[in-house]
């Protein structure tokens, strides 16, 4: 039980820093005088560290051990978002941005295979809701920093602090971490039976990192542009949009609460069908642009019908690709949403700029009703394979 619950602490940690760029980025692109596509090179830069440690999560946990990884990585992200608050150098706020990617992928990737092969879909659910706790936090500390003190960076550095802390407790914590128990016998590390190579061999594998890049690019799109769209193309006071944007994130963090209450009555596939539904309505609401409130229901319904979307694509994955290949395609999946992550909302930022943000709401309706199609096509596949 002591493990989950770092585990949980962890992902309250990798949530904090997405939820504070959305509310920032305003404010970094006037400080920087950027212009508003700017976002991708701090996400291609991020996604560069992700992606990397992520493939070499298994080879830093056997060499590291889970508990330093973590301390790491934490103490890796602290100071990244210490340099974001102090630095008047854009370029080395990028630089930083790949160091924070690099302590964030290899935990992201540990810890969802360490719950996928040990724990429920209730626990897998409740994990990803901390990063929902954490991600919910981000705008909210961003916008009360800016409220207080007219600058953005105060926002960074309070959490540069809270993750520092963090970092010191998994250091002290480290030696839980020696020998995994679970169920009452011990795992020193994870093991997979096939290789890289073979997993990158099967069709399954390929699709299933495409659904990720797909969705993963929605949920973090929707998070980091919704502040811009809302106060540069909606009028509404930036106050209000911080706490919408906050708003969005907690309807994720409900969702996942309460999709781990249920986990075990739904299945896996038919919960995340449910979901995109649910999500490709919420989106349609804010696309019609009718009103301030339609607005606001449009963004909570999607954050709550996105929020079990991951999760469950997560624990299902054996299910995809077979269990031999369990390990290395959840490696593959992290690495491809950090990818999404990029690419995604980076090319939103592309399109706002040239047809105006009120193109980004129909650009991640499409992109989700993609990933739907390519997930229909792999239930379609699994099923013809048995």
């Amino acid at each position: 039980m002591g493990l989950i619950i770092i585990s949980f602490i962890a992902f309250i940690s990798l949530g904090l820093p997405d939820g504070l760029l959305g509310v920032a980025w305003p404010g970094i692109r006037d400080y920087f005088d950027l212009p508003v596509d700017a976002l991708g090179i701090i996400l291609i830069c991020g996604t560069g560290g992700y992606m990397l440690s992520s493939f070499t999560s298994g080879v830093l946990m056997r060499r590291l051990g889970i508990g330093r990884l973590l301390s790491l990585s934490c103490a890796a992200t602290a100071g990244s978002l210490f340099v974001y608050a102090s630095t008047s150098n854009w370029w080395i706020f990028v630089m930083f941005a790949a160091i924070s990617g690099l302590g964030a992928g290899a935990i992201d990737a540990g810890i969802n295979t360490y719950v996928a092969k040990y724990h429920s879909s209730r626990m897998m659910q409740w994990l990803h809701a901390s990063f929902g706790v954490g991600i919910t936090s981000g705008p909210v500390i961003m916008t009360l920093g800016i409220s207080l003190t007219s600058r953005w960076q105060s926002g960074y550095l309070v959490v540069s602090i809270a993750i520092a802390i963090l970092a010191t407790v998994f250091f002290v914590t480290k030696s839980m971490w020696e020998g995994i128990t679970v169920n009452g016998s011990e795992e020193h590390h994870i093991e997979t039976d096939a290789t890289l190579l073979e997993t990158l061999k099967i069709i399954p594998a390929h699709l299933s990192m495409l659904i990720f890049f797909l969705y993963t690019g929605v949920e973090l799109g929707l998070g980091m542009w919704t502040y811009s769209l809302l106060t540069e193309s909606r009028g509404v006071a930036p106050e209000v949009a911080g706490f919408i944007t906050g708003s969005y994130w907690g309807m994720f963090t409900i969702g996942r609460i309460i999709a781990g209450l249920y986990a075990k009555r739904i299945a896996d596939r038919k919960l995340i069908y449910i979901s995109v539904s649910l999500a490709l309505l919420g989106i349609g609401l804010l696309l019609t642009n009718s009103g301030q409130l339609t607005s606001i229901l449009g963004i909570g319904v999607a954050g709550f019908a996105v929020a079990p979307i991951f999760p469950g694509l997560v624990s299902s994955t054996a299910s995809r690709v077979g269990q031999i290949h369990q390990a290395n395609t959840i490696g593959l999946q992290i690495a491809a949403s950090g990818f999404g992550i990029t690419i995604v909302p980076s090319l939103a930022g592309v399109l706002a700029k040239i047809y105006g943000l009120e193109v980004i709401p129909l650009y991640l309706l499409t992109v989700l009703s993609l990933m739907l199609l390519v997930f229909a096509a792999l239930h379609f596949y699994s099923n013809k394979q048995v």
